[in-house]
């Protein structure tokens, strides 16, 4: 099983896109993530080193479109889905591997008005847009969900 699953921040603000297919137009949203691992220093009383991965996120249909709406730079985000590699040539000639996720699940991690226009909520892939009720409950507390969310 492929699955890669990981937490981070979002490095820059999701670019959406649209892809022609046989079925019609389909939304594409591209975004990177960086995301902080540990490691250990070379010798023991160095202690801990952060050891910052990037990775590529593509999101499709619906999903790409919520991602694209609500998400920007610097937001913590959770994402899972199949991690692939891909090699290019850089300008200066050698040759790099990329690594890509292919959206399946994302959760907003930023806690509602931590950041401007801040919403929290998970998101799996494919997923069709449904209505909620005006309210949702949640453990007997009752939490006001926002008209404009599309899900």
């Amino acid at each position: 099983m492929n699955k890669m699953t990981m937490i981070g921040n979002l490095t820059r603000d999701p670019e959406l896109r649209s892809v022609n297919t046989a079925s019609g137009p389909v939304s594409v949203c591209d975004f990177t993530v960086a995301a902080n691992g540990r490691r250990r220093g070379q010798n023991n009383d160095q202690g801990q080193q952060d050891d910052t991965v990037f990775i590529r996120c593509t999101a499709w249909r619906g999903l790409a479109d919520v991602i694209s709406r609500y998400a920007s730079k610097g937001k913590k985000v959770y994402v899972a889905g199949p991690l692939s590699a891909r090699t290019y040539q850089a300008n200066d000639g050698s040759t790099r591997v990329s690594l890509e996720v292919t959206v399946e699940d994302f959760e907003f991690c930023s806690a509602r008005g931590e950041e401007a226009g801040g919403s929290t909520g998970a998101y799996s892939a494919p997923a069709a847009p449904v209505q909620p009720s005006p309210t949702a409950q949640n453990d007997g507390f009752t939490a006001a969900v926002a008209d404009d969310l599309p899900f």
